[in-house]
């Protein structure tokens, strides 16, 4: 008896907690029947009643999307909460070709959808592009950035977590413009497929921004639309950019990343060290592009992943490249399998030129240790153009399935 009552209590105390601290968009008029001018207006109303508070906002689940025009700014201490978590292959309407649940609905071009301040908390919830092409890459619509942070102030302290993306063109956009920065972002569970290449972009962040348990799949809405179409997919991986981009940030960490389709897998920029760890970058012309602008802290540690790089632009082989590393700094691996092959998906070449290039002209060092190395053209699976680099593979095994222990540069 004692124990019901004391759940009883616990479910009260919850209720009264709902109704102060989170009240749903449709208390304020944000609803699937209004015009996205008026759902724009209207959230914006209850952002602006939520950052007094530090409430939260409820995105309750419908069966008909909320559509919204874009430029909504998240104001500081608010959180917008929906029901889902990432939904990777898309959620379903029972009778229509088109998401139910926590789900906005965009379709202007105008501004970025939500514009983010500090302290600010987006979870479960799906965003959808519904005049997007999943077949014609000439109909390819660029939308601005789904979520983006603040221009002209400091953006602190962001949370973007179980987020689902359907025809976004760049997904997140942290690009902070000097004299402004962002710290202590952090992007979790976050699908979707950007139709630029661009998923996740930081510039200026200097407070451990956190990518962890990502994925970048054409067949993200494969549930209620299909998935894209090779021309599609091709498209996409013609855009000279990466999935996940880092540049001008202190010990990134970086867990649990996929990324499908895309030219670039992930860029770390040569103002940046960190760690990145358990990743998977397939169907890919560059699947590492690590740099370095000095030798103190532009050391990246990298370990246990996968990259399949098999496709190219100008579908030359001596443009693929798994992993390319130049600058100065030090760059540590660990098991990082690189292998090649074919895909339906897209268009592919179907091998790699090599597994590593080394290029540049200042001293950099590179250890590799039992790494798997095949399908690539090349006779060796490094190519070196910097004559002062200084490289060590141990225990690695090549694409004759030989033991590769390797040192170059060492005096």
């Amino acid at each position: 008896m004692k124990a019901l009552k004391l759940t009883l209590l616990l479910c009260l105390v919850s209720f009264v907690a709902f109704g102060q601290g989170i009240k749903s968009i449709r208390d304020f008029g944000v609803l699937p029947t209004n015009t996205p001018q008026q759902n724009k207006e209207n959230l914006q109303k209850a952002i602006d009643w939520a950052t007094e508070y530090g409430a939260a906002l409820f995105v309750e689940p419908t069966d008909e999307p909320y559509p919204v025009a874009t430029g909504v700014r998240l104001k500081k201490n608010v959180s917008l909460l929906g029901v889902q978590g990432p939904t990777g292959r898309g959620t379903k309407h029972p009778t229509k070709k088109q998401p139910v649940g926590s789900v906005f609905a965009i379709t202007d071009t105008n501004e970025p959808f939500l514009i983010v301040e500090s302290a600010t908390h987006i979870r479960g919830i799906q965003f959808w592009y519904p005049e997007q092409t999943v077949d014609d890459p000439a109909k390819i619509i660029k939308y601005k950035p789904t979520i983006a942070m603040s221009e002209g102030q400091n953006v602190l302290g962001v949370t973007m977590s179980c987020l689902t993306f359907y025809g976004e063109y760049i997904a997140m956009d942290f690009n902070a413009k000097a004299p402004y920065k962002s710290e202590l972002t952090l992007f979790e569970h976050c699908y979707g497929y950007p139709l630029s290449g661009e998923f996740i972009r930081i510039d200026r962040s200097y407070d451990v921004p956190r990518i962890i348990h990502c994925h970048v799949n054409p067949a993200n809405m494969r549930e209620f639309n299909s998935q894209y179409s090779k021309a599609v997919v091709d498209a996409v991986m013609h855009n000279p950019t990466f999935a996940y981009s880092i540049q001008n940030t202190d010990n990134a960490q970086m867990m649990d990343i996929f990324t499908f389709g895309t030219y670039g897998g992930i860029y770390l920029g040569d103002q940046t060290y960190g760690q990145l760890t358990n990743f998977n970058l397939d169907c890919v012309e560059i699947g590492i592009l690590k740099q370095g602008a000095q030798t103190k802290n532009r050391n990246w540690q990298i370990a246990q992943g996968s990259i399949i790089a098999n496709c190219s632009i100008k579908k030359d082989v001596k443009d693929v490249h798994p992993i390319i590393i130049e600058g100065q700094g030090h760059t540590a691996l660990t098991n990082v399998e690189c292998f090649s092959g074919d895909n339906a998906a897209l268009t592919t070449i179907q091998r790699s030129w090599d597994y590593m290039l080394v290029r540049g002209d200042k001293k950099l060092t590179v250890t590799n240790f039992g790494s798997r190395m095949r399908n690539y053209e090349s006779d060796s699976p490094i190519t070196v153009e910097n004559p002062n680099a200084v490289i060590q593979f141990v225990g690695c095994i090549d694409k004759d399935e030989n033991l590769y222990n390797k040192t170059i540069g060492v005096k």
